[in-house]
């Protein structure tokens, strides 16, 4: 979030200067994160495990990882480069395959009227 602070009144720029003061005492009365860790490590410790094993490698999810099953969509798509099915006449270079948002050149095209299917590669 921006704020543009030579457009505050003063009574608004007192105000958010009394706010950030606020803040700023707030997190200083917070531990060092270094600190944290090393006490939530020591405590993982204590009872038999590590973080990665309640947590996984990123912290992110509530699952453990021994626990998270593969995904099966995962695991059907090809890593296979898809052929391009569109060109662009006015440059042979530039190609879509036909998925995701259309290029900008065929978009202006279609805007312009013309059809999908003129732009098709002949097999």
């Amino acid at each position: 979030m921006s704020m543009n602070i030579d457009t505050l009144s003063p009574q608004e720029l007192a105000a958010l200067i009394a706010r950030a003061n606020k803040r700023k005492k707030l997190l200083a009365k917070r531990k060092p994160a270094a600190q944290t860790k090393a006490a939530v490590a020591k405590l993982l410790k204590s009872a038999g495990w590590t973080f990665e094993e309640l947590y996984g490698k990123s912290g992110g999810s509530s699952v453990p990882a021994a626990a998270k099953k593969p995904r099966k969509a995962a695991a059907k798509r090809s890593a296979g480069k898809v052929p391009p099915k569109y060109r662009n006449p006015a440059n042979e270079k530039e190609t879509w395959t036909g998925r995701g948002r259309p290029p900008r050149w065929l978009a202006g095209e279609l805007a312009a009227g013309r059809k999908l299917e003129e732009f098709l590669i002949q097999k």
